[in-house]
């Protein structure tokens, strides 16, 4: 209930604040607000165009959400992504497979380029203790000028006039089924394992042992070291899956600023979600909810659609400043519950006393 109320208070603070930027420049809130939901949510079209845009969003913050709950501060997600797409993008130049095959082998081998990039990160944590959080990070900007290496030179496609990589081969494209992207269905998937792998599973029971207290995970016998790298790589293969679904999905090739923010702000759909799985989901589709509604709340309205960071910076500033507050709130709300249930048990025994 807490959780639900804190993302409410956020959503209703967010809008509001943004409300009030919005009169100050002149333009009218309810008017942009309606604008946004059109475009967003308010027909099919808009509903599909939502939920394939929240495929990388979604993917990304599950491999942030699951790494920061289990321990490793995995920050590659950008690079990971870029990795995942590349090995797509390679897969799905150089294989001649039929789509039921081709798909599939696409898809695991963007996983496998973005474990392989998060688990360099492992690898050196492993061996010479460096810090993943650093080398993560640093990773990001190898993958960058790597893959800008890439689809300038060996992978250029010759007859574009800017820097990207050929279509990949027609049975590496993602089925669509009218306006909706099956990218979405794989999202769902992802989604779904994840958490049954989290919360049903005992290498999930460990996962979370060791971002807990990882001292006490060691105690308690938990392959702490193994853990470790399993998280990392498979944190890492979501973030590639994300990059090889952008590419199947469309455009079909590797283009320059493929990744956008995409990682980033999945990062910070985790933080927002507190980890959380689902939170995970709820969030990726709200974040993507405001950003593809932006853009038709600038065609209709003027507003720029600069006003959905706006309103993701304040969503993020109030849930994650108010969860504190809250879990305080809560925390004595329950113990005068549990003061008054204790002195009401007191006066019945006393009750008792007095009749017997």
């Amino acid at each position: 209930m807490g959780k639900f109320l804190n993302a409410a208070l956020g959503i209703v603070i967010a809008l509001f604040i943004g409300a009030l930027i919005m009169l100050a420049q002149g333009y009218d809130p309810l008017a942009s607000y309606a604008a946004l939901f059109q475009f967003s949510l308010g027909s099919p079209y808009a509903l599909a165009t939502t939920l394939k845009n929240a495929v990388p969003l979604v993917l990304t913050g599950l491999s942030a959400a699951i790494a920061f709950a289990s321990g490793p501060v995995n920050l590659g997600q950008p690079g990971q992504l870029i990795m995942g797409a590349l090995a797509a993008t390679v897969g799905g130049l150089y294989l001649d497979l039929p789509p039921w095959l081709m798909i599939p082998v696409l898809a695991l081998l963007a996983m496998a380029g973005g474990a392989l990039w998060s688990g360099l990160a492992a690898l050196l944590r492993q061996a010479f203790q460096m810090s993943e959080f650093i080398v993560t990070l640093m990773l990001n900007i190898i993958a960058d000028y790597f893959a800008l290496w890439v689809i300038t030179g060996p992978l250029k496609d010759a007859t574009a006039y800017s820097p990207m990589t050929p279509p990949i081969a027609r049975s590496g494209w993602l089925p669509e089924f009218g306006d909706w992207n099956s990218a979405i269905f794989w999202m769902l998937a992802a989604v779904a394992l994840m958490w049954f792998l989290y919360n049903r599973t005992r290498a999930g029971y460990e996962w979370r042992m060791g971002g807990q207290n990882s001292l006490f995970a060691r105690l308690g016998g938990c392959p702490v070291n193994r853990n470790f790298v399993l998280v990392m790589l498979l944190t890492g293969a979501l973030a590639g899956l994300a990059g090889g679904l952008l590419i199947m999905g469309g455009p079909h090739r590797f283009l320059r600023g493929l990744g956008a923010n995409y990682a980033w702000d999945g990062v910070m759909i985790a933080i927002v979600a507190n980890n959380s799985i689902i939170g995970t989901l709820f969030y990726g589709l709200f974040f993507s909810a405001i950003q593809t509604g932006a853009l038709g709340m600038e065609l209709i309205t003027d507003v720029p659609s600069e006003i959905a960071l706006v309103l993701q910076g304040v969503l993020v500033l109030v849930i994650v400043a108010s969860r504190e507050a809250l879990h305080k709130v809560a925390d004595r709300l329950a113990v005068r519950r549990r003061a008054a249930d204790a002195a009401k048990n007191e006066r019945a025994v006393a009750q008792e006393i007095e009749r017997g």
